[in-house]
Order: C-alpha cells, then structure tokens, then sequence
C-alpha cells in the first residue's frame, strides 16, 4: 500500500499540551509519517500555552482537569463538530493513544464504519491506582480497559514484557511491538560535565545518582526517595541527581534533603545533566517502555531498575545494569552500592548500554507502525 494513500486519525488524551515520553514518541510517528507521505489528523484536548508545539493539524477536543492532577486533561468525548471533521477527513485507519471517553467513542465511530482501529499502549493505568489508595478499583479499571481494547483490530506496545502481560490480561491477540529510539545527537557521554555537576555542590568522590521524570508518586518516587536513605546508612557517599519537575516536588525534597533538584530541562541542558550523572536509577513500576531508561543508556549511565514491564525489556541484568525486585529497598541501596565501590563494574555496564542503544534507530523503529496500519487495513479488505 502507497503510504500516500493512507489517512490516519490519531486520538490521543495528552498530544502537546504537557511534555512526556508518551507524546514525544507520539509526535515523532507523527513526523515520520508526514515525510512518508502519510495524511495524520490529530485529536487531542488543547490549552492556551502547551509545552510544545505539535506535529501535524491538531483538532481541539472537549476537555477537564483531572482531579488532583490538574495539569492534565480528560477528553470528554467526540462532539459532533469533531465527528463532522472526521467524516470530512475520511480516514482509512484509526489510532487511540490513552484509554479515555474519546478514546471509546473514536473506536465506536470508526467500526460503524468499518473503519480498522489500532490502539497504542504507553503506559500501565490500572498500577496508577495504589498510589492513591484506590487499588480497590483495579479490577474495574482493567475490565474497562479490556473492553475497550478488545474492540480494536491490534494494539501496539512497546517492549514485549509489556505484551505478554496484555496477553496475559486477554486484551487482545493481535499484539505488535512499537519499540522507543534516543537522539544520540542529544544524549551521549560526551554531555557529560563535571564543572557543571561541581557548581551544584556535588563532589567527585560522590556517586550522583539521577531520577529522571515527572514529580509524581506514580514514578516510584517513595521508593527512590528510601533507596536513598538505606544507601545513606551503608556509609556511601552520594547525591540524588533529581531532573524533572511536578506536583510531588517539596514531598520529594522533605524525604531527600541532601538531593540536588535543578528541575525541569530541555534540549543539551537536559542531555548535561543526565550524563553528569554516575548512575541512573528507575524505580518505577507503571511504566510500558521507559523512554528516560533508554536515555541514561544512551549516556553510559547504568541502570538500577524494577523489575517491571518497564525496563525488563532494555536492561540486561549484570550487563548494562542491575534489575531489582519491586520495592525491595535494601536491594536498590546494595546495587547502588556495588556500583559506588566499582568504578571498573559502572563503566563496563555503561559502555554496554551505550552499544544497546546505539542500535535504537527511530525511522526504522516507526517504519514497524506503518506496516501495522497497512496490515489492519488490508485485513480488514479480505474480511
């Protein structure tokens, strides 16, 4: 199929209007689409300032803050303004990147229509609950889920960790993996500035050890935070290298007062910081892929890493970094450790990472997206 004759309506809750890895491998398929040639229509709520600009027409869709997280919005449905924009853009596949009311209405539009519909899985919702105290609803959450995802023709993923547990879920049989790249351009060692890390109070003979991300509980930051103060009682000297910025920010620096918070960075100010590190550690438990994992490898950094759907598939434990049992504190702190006492184990582990993601290309890693779309819509031709 010509890429030229495909026309894709993308439905996604968080397009631009707040920065993550979800929405920034959301707009890079977008951008390598339009250079294939590919007509992309996006559907997404919009706010006055975004924190970018986005790849491709943007169509605004009805919106509310979340509760409690205000800094996001719920899509609250598919008016019929935006069904009127569908019809007349008459797309031939469909997309859905977050599992919310548009997102069920977009696909109940498309199959009246015959229309094949790909769901994109970027993050793990119904593990989101237990943060908040609302583990109760989990079931719930992952029956809606079920539902809706069962009703699409594939889904995407990005590691195959994160595929086996949705098989495992019965969320559909139809499962392809959309894989994460990193701009070596932005993120590599030689980012690395020992000046700049100096001028924040952190010593060579320190081990800096980044989080990189949202402030958000969801991010395993509880954890992060005890890590750090068993590694404290281990006698190791360190810093917390915190990069990011969000809501749990002063609860973060109240657990880690010795941290270094130099907040939300971009561009080579982001790439500096992250390779100033020494290690990079990622407790999060929520994630499907984890675009910051892959980025510390990029900058020789190893990685200290849950278990979980979101780095089993990138880190190679005892080999670009060492994976640890979720929420196993004294564990996270002797990995630390290890890595602190070893010069020679922290750069063969980071040298490691660097030629994984040396071999994560994002044209070739997009191009995988463009075959599915084909793939759905000539099966839904036959049938």
């Amino acid at each position: 199929m010509d890429p030229h004759d495909l026309r894709l309506a993308l439905f996604s809750g968080n397009y631009n209007y707040v920065r993550d890895g979800a929405n920034q491998a959301l707009n890079r398929l977008a951008g390598y689409l339009i250079r294939q040639g590919v007509n992309v229509r996006v559907y997404a709520p919009t706010v006055e300032k975004p924190a970018f600009e986005p790849t491709g027409d943007l169509v605004s869709l009805p919106s509310a803050p979340i509760p409690r997280r205000p800094e996001y919005r719920i899509p609250l449905g598919v008016p019929a303004r935006v069904r009127r924009d569908l019809a007349q853009f008459n797309p031939n596949v469909l997309q859905i990147s977050s599992p919310d009311i548009a997102a069920h209405r977009a696909v109940t539009w498309a199959r009246r229509r015959g229309i094949p519909v790909v769901g994109s899985v970027h993050t793990r919702f119904e593990t989101y609950l237990s943060y908040y105290n609302l583990q109760l609803f989990e079931p719930m959450m992952r029956a809606a889920l079920r539902r809706l995802y069962r009703r699409c023709d594939a889904l995407l993923v990005p590691a195959r960790s994160t595929a086996a547990v949705l098989l495992a879920q019965r969320m559909n049989s139809n499962i392809h993996i959309w894989s994460r790249g990193v701009d070596r351009e932005q993120f590599n060692p030689e980012r690395r500035d020992m000046e700049w890390r100096r001028s924040l109070g952190i010593a060579d003979n320190e081990l800096a050890i980044a989080f990189l991300g949202r402030l958000v509980l969801e991010k395993g930051l509880d954890v992060f935070a005890a890590a750090i103060n068993a590694l404290r009682e281990l006698g190791v000297p360190h810093r917390p290298l915190v990069i990011g910025e969000g809501p749990a920010r002063a609860w973060f620096e109240q657990q880690m007062p010795t941290g270094v918070f130099v907040g939300h960075q971009e561009g080579a100010d982001l790439a500096r910081a992250l390779a100033s590190a020494d290690v990079f550690l990622n407790p999060s438990l929520t994630e499907t892929f984890g675009n910051v994992t892959l980025e510390a490898m990029a900058c020789a950094l190893p990685v200290v890493a849950a278990s979980a759907t979101g780095a089993t598939s990138l880190v190679r434990d005892g080999v670009t970094g060492t994976l640890v049992e979720p929420g196993d504190i004294d564990a996270f702190a002797r990995a630390l450790e290890a890595y602190a006492l070893d010069p020679d184990l922290r750069r063969r582990h980071g040298e490691a990472g660097l030629d994984y993601a040396r071999t994560q290309d994002w044209d070739a890693i997009n191009a995988s997206v463009l075959h599915v779309y084909e793939s759905v819509i000539e099966r839904r031709r036959r049938a």
